[in-house]
């Protein structure tokens, strides 16, 4: 066995310890919010929503302040009232993960299923379209998360996260579609398991979660969508050291108006400031995998996570100027 096959198999070893130690720890109940200052008034209920979702990720405000999110073991978008009522948005997605908008108003996902990995449109009806599925010929294994720029351009993780049985022929690594280029550009390779991604409000820092590590990474962004100044934005509250290595559980990302980042961790919902400093801590009865500001006049945070959905009301607002 090669070097780099060894590397790649000790991976999926850490990724199969990594989704049993995700696991949900009974059912999901309501619990309250903390108080951070600007952020959530202390004793606001976590309201749980409804649980029994195939597989959830990748929720995104739709137009109308309701919220979409993705049943990627279902191949569907749910999609959730302002009433916090359930509903299917969209079949027969291509194991879509996550989601995102671009300036042209269509539904981008990053695509799991098998034969179908990558990033693509996937609404509205007539518009599907395969953006790219391969880096220098070699094939994406299963991308993760994503975010769209102001120009139409995709940023998105591969965590090298294979079925069982299966050898990724690209290791874990951050990448950049240019609009219209039909190419991915690697941007970044040295984050041991990338998931969450976000943009900054002005789009010159771009964030990236590290499932297997102790810190929020931070790049700077140039014209072209390549990064630089890798470094450690902030610390995971929920990082702890186990026999193989960090474990945080460090998932999706959301930013609000004032620049906060939040972060989907193993202990909850993680708010850091626009310079890195841990603001608190927001509990839920489920591990969360991914968040997004939606509802009325986007101050209303869902959450998803393990089969099931939450919503906190917020004193703050989302960052208004994309979807996500």
């Amino acid at each position: 066995m090669t070097l780099r096959s060894r590397t790649l198999s000790c991976l999926l070893t850490v990724i199969s310890a990594y989704a049993q130690n995700a696991a949900p720890q009974g059912p999901p109940t309501d619990t309250v919010a903390p108080d951070i200052p600007g952020v959530v008034k202390g004793g606001t209920k976590v309201q749980f929503l409804k649980e029994g979702f195939q597989g959830t990720e990748g929720p995104i405000a739709l137009p109308n302040g309701e919220v979409n999110f993705t049943e990627t073991n279902a191949s569907r978008l749910a999609k959730i009232d302002k009433d916090g009522n359930a509903s299917t948005f969209l079949e027969n997605t291509k194991g879509a993960n996550a989601l995102a908008f671009d300036k042209k108003g269509r539904l981008i996902a990053a695509l799991t299923a098998p034969r179908e990995t990558g990033i693509g449109v996937i609404y509205p009806k007539g518009s599907e379209k395969k953006l790219v599925d391969n880096f220098e010929g070699k094939p994406f294994t299963r991308p993760n998360d994503l975010v769209v720029d102001k120009k139409g351009g995709v940023y998105f993780t591969e965590p090298a996260n294979a079925p069982a049985g299966v050898t990724p022929a690209l290791p874990p690594a951050v990448y950049y579609v240019a609009p219209d280029s039909g190419k991915a550009i690697r941007i970044a390779d040295d984050i041991v398991f990338p998931n969450g991604i976000q943009l900054s409000r002005n789009e010159k820092i771009l964030y990236v979660n590290d499932a297997r590590g102790e810190n929020l990474i931070a790049f700077d962004i140039a014209s072209d969508g390549t990064v630089s100044n890798r470094r450690n934005f902030a610390k995971y509250q929920a990082a702890t050291k186990a026999a193989d290595g960090i474990r945080s559980g460090a998932d999706g990302l959301a930013i609000d108006s004032a620049g906060r980042v939040y972060a989907a961790t193993s202990v909850g919902i993680e708010v850091f400031s626009p310079g890195g400093k841990h603001l608190g801590t927001i509990p839920l009865s489920r591990i969360p995998q991914n968040l997004a500001f939606a509802g009325l006049g986007k101050k209303t945070l869902y959450v998803v996570g393990r089969g099931a959905a939450f919503k906190i009301d917020m004193l703050t607002a989302g960052f208004k100027g994309r979807a996500k």
